[in-house]
């Protein structure tokens, strides 16, 4: 189902060739392919798009008893994002190789993530952290919060 996910998307120009599904219980609960073109959405990519459709159907932001499907092993953000869902375990087809072949080379984000802050070739330029902590103390001491 991801890899025809995948077809589907690339075929109608949304976004490259990449699918994904969720399942729970051996049910379906999400499909999504790449949507970057169609959505001009550098964030849309299959496991995103399947991750907050899981989400959105289930009601909740923690898939720890869904599995993902993937046409493609996921890339530096994907990963993460499944991280955050808490995906139990996850299927992938292509290698990150095979995407490198075909000109999606993400090889350089896992580099950069090894780098300290000043390091990196985006400029990252630390900035009002005195000012900022105040929201974090706040949320450290709100007795309503929800964990994630």
């Amino acid at each position: 189902m991801a890899i025809a996910e995948s077809l589907r998307g690339m075929r109608r120009n949304e976004g490259g060739p990449f699918g994904c599904v969720i399942v729970r219980q051996g049910q379906l609960i999400s499909k999504g392919h790449n949507r970057v073109i169609a959505t001009n959405d550098p964030t849309a990519h299959a496991e995103v798009v399947a991750l907050r459709r899981a989400s959105r159907r289930l009601q909740r932001f923690d898939l720890s008893d869904c599995v993902l499907y993937t046409s493609c092993e996921p890339c530096p953000m994907c990963l993460s994002a499944i991280y955050w869902a808490r995906i139990c375990t996850v299927y992938y087809a292509n290698t990150k190789q095979d995407a490198k072949r075909i000109g999606f080379a993400d090889q350089f984000i896992y580099d950069e993530l090894e780098l300290s802050a000043e390091r990196r070739r985006m400029k990252m330029v630390p900035f009002l952290r005195e000012e900022a902590r105040f929201a974090f103390l706040e949320w450290n001491r709100k007795n309503d919060r929800v964990r994630y």
